[in-house]
């Protein structure tokens, strides 16, 4: 999953995982935790979020199951990490990327949400329109993948059942 904060990727996340019984391995949480065990916010706990992530991601796909990876994965290193694995792993990867195309909506969802993961500031929509530089464009390596793109905009079953078809296509 990729996408800027509040875009609606964690709800999809959730429902898409739900769906097809395979997990969710989101980087906030294991942020929070890097953070509420006392490593400073100065620090790269995000990057170090992403990389735990990925040795979990590792560690399911080892098992011989799929999982759905939750973050924004904005700039390309993070998205080439997941393909990294991927190919390390010898198996496949699809982006799911979600986007809000309507910035008043967008906004609103942003303001009204309710952060259940502690330790973690919800970005503010400055923040989040300051992100939109760092959104790396879908090209180079990432082109080569299978991604979808889907608008929180539209019902949410609708999205939910275009990212399984997407995910089950051969």
């Amino acid at each position: 999953m990729a996408g800027l904060p509040g875009s609606g990727k964690s709800t999809l996340a959730e429902l898409i995982g739900d769906r097809l019984g395979i997990p969710v391995v989101s980087v906030d949480p294991i942020e929070s935790s890097i953070l509420q065990a006392g490593i400073d916010s100065s620090q790269p706990t995000g990057l170090a979020a992403y990389l735990v992530a990925g040795t979990l991601a590792e560690s399911i796909i080892r098992t011989g199951r799929s999982l759905i990876i939750d973050a924004v994965n904005a700039p390309l290193p993070a998205r080439e990490q997941w393909m990294d694995i991927a190919e390390r792993m010898n198996t496949s990867i699809r982006f799911v990327e979600v986007i809000c195309s309507d910035p008043v909506v967008h906004r609103a969802r942003l303001e009204k949400r309710v952060r259940t993961v502690p330790h973690i500031v919800a970005p503010s929509w400055h923040a989040v329109e300051q992100s939109l530089d760092d959104y790396a464009e879908w090209a180079g390596p990432t082109a080569d993948f299978p991604r979808i793109t889907l608008d929180s905009i539209q019902p949410r079953e609708f999205n939910v059942e275009r990212a399984v078809s997407f995910i089950s296509a051969p």
